[in-house]
């Protein structure tokens, strides 16, 4: 093929005129305008379902919202009665976390990792996920691959870096002996890999808060207390000290954006509250004057209840992390009812973590919390509640064009079709593939089995 003709041929694929398909045409949309017909409305606010009312999305955003709208130049999909809902968000994932963390640190190449994350990110949109904030995890590629719409899968918001002290839960060397990048100048692996920023003391958390934020964190985890996967730390260790948790809290506020941490225990908790963080994620061991004082800061409970309603097997623990889960396990009950009782501001987040094939029991979290709260209030928890934890993350949250979460006017369009009433049956968000009928994220649908 000569230069003249080479060039005809590539000008033939970048403006459409071959038969070959760009990126977004493997999804279902055709048309900048779809118009929802027919469907019974949960905002993601309000308990009542609204009917009656047409839903226009125009590219990215829901525009309009009345009866009989018009259907000019617009696609329509009939509901036929279904509740059409926000799309649902997860407060507490780790979508580059598809292998044992031994593997994605120390034995698989970045091209496995980031394929097998791509690949969850797709399970994950299908699921009915539209949004996440990512608990850590070099999900910055990700992430920017998504929003480019080369990928599919939900929008992040990520922490990248964990912040972690020497012997914390971010430390994943298993080696008890090893060159300290402290004393011998060696690179950690789990930097390398953009998992963890071992800091000690002021200074060093100050620079790895600014480090992250420089990758473009929307907001910062600060691993806080004992884990019950850690290589080093056990589950009863409170991890940084008040004035290492403050200067933490300040340098994310100097960007306008706040902290959030891994904490279990009660003084874990306690002292992360007196810094300013204003999200504990798990929790499970704060007394009930420590929860009393996340009401009084508006602080949100970032917790897991799936995690903690199944055997050790299930949860896919093994050797040492048998005992240390049991004991989070006895602790959990009394953590939940505090919260559940002291009304504080839940969050809806899973935590998921291991093989991609774990990936389904995302869903199964709505199931989990039937025990404590009715559809209605999970629903919430999962759509406006987690976007007002989002918004915390101020002029750092990446996406601005429109609220989250909600199906209002000017929201963006992250909207599903359910196949029955999840205010009345919650168990059809836990079965996505016959639960849910449309899948649409930011106007682009990508899945459809109405007929």
């Amino acid at each position: 093929m000569n230069s003249m003709n080479r060039r005809h041929f590539l000008s033939g694929i970048a403006t459409g005129s071959l038969a070959l398909a760009a990126p977004n045409r493997l999804f279902a949309q055709t048309k900048p305008r779809i118009l929802i017909r027919g469907a019974s409305i949960f905002d993601g606010q309000s308990p009542a379902l609204v009917n009656g009312m047409d839903v226009l999305v125009e590219n990215s955003i829901i525009t309009a919202i009345g009866e009989s709208l018009s259907a000019d130049e617009a696609e329509i999909i009939d509901a036929d009665g279904r509740v059409l809902t926000p799309g649902m968000t997860d407060a507490h994932t780790h979508i580059m976390w598809n292998d044992t963390i031994e593997n994605l640190i120390f034995g698989s190449p970045h091209e496995y990792t980031g394929a097998m994350a791509a690949e969850s990110a797709r399970r994950m949109l299908l699921r009915g996920f539209t949004t996440i904030r990512d608990m850590g995890g070099p999900s910055f590629g990700l992430k920017r691959a998504i929003d480019s719409g080369v990928v599919p899968g939900p929008r992040i918001l990520p922490s990248g870096f964990f912040i972690s002290q020497t012997s914390g839960h971010g430390d994943f060397d298993p080696r008890l002996s090893y060159l300290s990048p402290h004393f011998a100048g060696q690179l950690d692996p789990a930097y390398l890999r953009g998992w963890t920023i071992i800091a000690d003391g002021v200074p060093e958390v100050k620079k790895a808060v600014r480090e992250t934020l420089r990758y473009g964190a929307a907001q910062i985890k600060i691993m806080g207390s004992g884990s019950i996967t850690g290589a080093h730390d056990p589950l009863d260790v409170t991890e940084y000290t008040p004035e290492e948790l403050s200067a933490i809290v300040k340098e994310a506020e100097h960007w306008g954006t706040y902290a959030t941490i891994h904490a279990y225990t009660d003084v874990a908790i306690y002292n992360a509250l007196q810094a300013g963080v204003r999200s504990i994620e798990h929790g499970l061991f704060a007394s009930e004057e420590t929860m009393q004082m996340m009401k009084d800061k508006d602080v949100f409970y970032s917790t897991q209840f799936l995690s903690f309603s199944v055997g050790p097997e299930q949860a896919g623990m093994t050797g040492d992390s048998v005992p240390k889960y049991l004991e989070a396990q006895a602790g959990a009950t009394n953590g939940y009812e505090r919260s559940k009782a002291l009304g504080l501001k839940m969050s809806f987040g899973t935590d998921i973590l291991g093989t991609i094939d774990l990936g389904p029991f995302q869903s199964q979290e709505f199931l989990a919390r039937t025990k404590y709260y009715e559809p209605v209030e999970i629903l919430i928890q999962a759509t406006s509640l987690n976007a007002e934890l989002f918004e915390r993350s101020g002029k750092r949250h990446p996406y601005k064009a429109g609220p989250l979460g909600l199906i209002e006017e000017g929201a963006y369009a992250d909207l599903l079709l359910v196949n029955g009433n999840p205010l009345e049956d919650i168990s059809l968000m836990a079965n996505p593939d016959e639960g849910l009928g449309m899948i649409m994220k930011g106007g682009v649908v990508h899945k459809n089995t109405l007929s």
